[in-house]
């Protein structure tokens, strides 16, 4: 009962920051919007149908909902470096809890702080011509809280072991930003040169945006922009599969940091 308790707080307080901290409620809503202004509406004509039916602006929306879940997620581990800087994690690892209770609590405060960000965005999909029905919403939300997790046990993970605020900023920008533009966001993962083809299909978050934008574009028009291991295109379960295994080894890495902690 204890760790459930402690699971409970610190997602509450990770959740109660964010709610307090209004500059970065507006700025981390602003900065994928910015995206969604300057790549979709503003070379949308120039770049022209992607799919039928599908226009650049569609084709980018769900990409930028990943990317929002994925910069969300990843920056979670940087309330670890916060919390050990000012003493505070010193306090909750001796706190009567299991160190693994303190790795899950962290993991769904930012799993579940990256899903309102994910959510809020799907508010703007009219003002960018996108349509789709709101039957697929108890869908697609679990999909994003998983690919969420994933990415935020990772973050956890990394920031359990950088030990300063300035190390944590270089390795997440050296880290975040390959992996949003290795994950099919910004262009389609189809016919791309071999060695870009290898590094977009290691890649766990492509298979994040795929699942979203199959859902949000509809099965048909995504597959042919979809991803294709061996001349099979993955459908939403498979993608899910491999997130799901990548999140399990992020938790369990995570877990791990946080038990060997001092």
């Amino acid at each position: 009962m204890n760790n459930l308790w402690g699971i409970y707080t610190i997602w509450y307080r990770d959740l109660l920051r964010f709610w307090r901290d209004k500059a970065r409620m507006v700025t981390s809503l602003a900065f994928p919007l910015l995206f969604l202004v300057v790549f979709g509406s503003g070379l949308s004509g120039s770049m022209g149908m992607l799919a039928p039916g599908v226009n650049f602006s569609k084709f980018i929306f769900p990409g930028i909902i990943g990317m929002t879940v994925l910069i969300t997620s990843f920056m979670s581990g940087v309330s670890v470096v916060w919390d050990r800087e000012f003493g505070f994690l010193k306090e909750v690892l001796v706190a009567p809890i299991s160190r693994v209770a303190v790795a899950a609590g962290k993991t769904l405060g930012g799993a579940t702080i990256a899903l309102i960000q994910g959510t809020l965005i799907l508010v703007f999909a009219p003002l960018f011509g996108v349509t789709f029905p709101l039957k697929i919403l108890p869908q697609l939300l679990p999909v994003m809280f998983l690919v969420a997790c994933a990415l935020s046990a990772m973050g956890i993970f990394l920031g359990s072991r950088i030990k300063s605020m300035e190390a944590h900023q270089a390795v997440m920008q050296l880290l975040m930003f390959p992996m949003i533009f290795l994950s099919g966001v910004f262009f389609p993962v189809n016919n791309l040169p071999l060695w870009m083809n290898v590094l977009v299909k290691i890649n766990p978050v492509t298979y994040g945006v795929d699942s979203i934008r199959q859902l949000v574009l509809g099965a048909e028009p995504a597959a042919a922009l979809g991803i294709t291991i061996f001349g099979h295109t993955m459908s939403i379960a498979e993608d899910l599969m491999i997130v799901a295994a990548f999140g399990v080894l992020m938790v369990v890495l995570a877990m791990w940091s946080f038990g060997s902690q001092e």
